[in-house]
């Protein structure tokens, strides 16, 4: 949890690397969630992707 976290903060914000572009399409699903919900769409209709944590994996395979 600790690496996890550590791995998360620093990485985040570095344009190029998967977690970035993980943050982005989190973010866009979310708001498409909300789109979805907002025009009166059952708001569980969608499922959530988890981009993160498989992008974590990348990064880390990636930079080891």
């Amino acid at each position: 949890l600790i690496v996890g976290a550590t791995y998360y903060l620093t990485f985040t914000g570095v344009p190029g690397t998967a977690t970035y572009y993980a943050l982005i399409m989190t973010v866009y699903t979310w708001i498409a969630k909300g789109a979805w919900f907002a025009l009166g769409y059952p708001y569980d209709f969608i499922v959530t992707p988890v981009w993160l944590p498989s992008a974590m994996l990348l990064d880390l395979v990636y930079w080891a």
